[in-house]
């Protein structure tokens, strides 16, 4: 089996709450299964050994994952809290559903705490694995040495989400729209809306509703990535595209919104790069 890679921790720099003051040791056991039957990813979490002790030689961990780069609480999944152990044993299955190509661009963060009950839960450390290049024959559990989540200075951005954000199959300039930029912030709130007329609801099945996010500087932009929405059937109108590729939770948003005509849909999603 290969070796599984490691990815750095740029997204749990913004994870909540304080992370304490202790100095991160021990190792965590667990393995990963994709279940193509339930369409299911399982974390197996078995045991951690040697970990930090978070007060008076003792800590009361739990452990948390994520599929990053969705850092909501749809992503979060928890073990029980395990108490005054440094060596606990969990013997837990954390699960995802969604489709294996998904895997592709999600990490898992998986990352132990001591749980305080009175006050903040205390950062015990982390592992990440960049699940595009996990070896899915290899199910055995591996250990795996806990890192502390790295402290570093990240460049304030300028985000905005404009061109190409378009409803293909028309791209054309009558299609395209942009929000302003909301400056030097990592959690934008943009409250914008955009209006496309002249579409009738089959046209919709057709249709793909392309956002990309982007950073202005002052005299370029950078991308940071982007949605497709649409039902991801490979095609419009019978030809080919490359642009009908929505994963499988874009897919689901737009499929709600052809069953909901006149109403809302509200969702919250990984940017992707492809």
């Amino acid at each position: 089996a290969t070796a599984p890679q490691l990815s750095g921790s740029l997204m749990s720099l913004y994870s909540e709450g304080e992370l304490g003051s202790v100095a991160v040791r021990g190792c965590v056991q667990f393995s990963l299964c994709y279940d193509p039957a339930r369409k299911e990813l399982q974390v197996h979490v078995l045991r951690c050994r040697e970990l930090a002790e978070a007060k008076k030689q003792r800590s009361d961990p739990y452990i948390k994952t994520y599929l990053l780069p969705d850092k909501s609480n749809h992503s979060k999944r928890k073990t029980t809290v395990r108490k005054r152990s440094l060596d606990p044993i969990f013997n837990e299955t954390l699960k995802y559903k969604l489709e294996k190509r998904d895997l592709q661009g999600r990490t898992l963060n998986l990352s132990v705490w001591h749980h305080d009950s009175l006050g903040r839960n205390v950062f015990l450390g982390e592992v990440e694995v960049a699940l595009g290049a996990w070896d899915w024959a290899n199910t055995r559990p591996e250990w795996f040495s806990l890192q502390p989540r790295v402290r570093a200075c990240v460049p304030p951005l300028s985000p905005f989400c404009q061109p190409p954000s378009y409803v293909l199959p028309d791209d054309s300039k009558a299609s395209r729209q942009k929000t302003r930029v909301v400056k030097r912030s990592l959690n934008p709130l943009f409250n914008h809306t955009m209006v496309y007329d002249g579409f009738q609801a089959k046209d919709l099945a057709e249709a793909c509703a392309e956002f990309t996010l982007w950073h202005r500087e002052a005299f370029s932009k950078r991308q940071l990535g982007g949605i497709r929405l649409s039902l991801g059937t490979g095609e419009s109108y019978g030809l080919p595209v490359g642009w009908m590729d929505s994963t499988a939770e874009e897919r689901g948003v737009w499929g709600r919104l052809l069953q909901q005509p006149g109403q809302w849909v509200e969702a919250l999603l990984p940017l992707r790069t492809n």
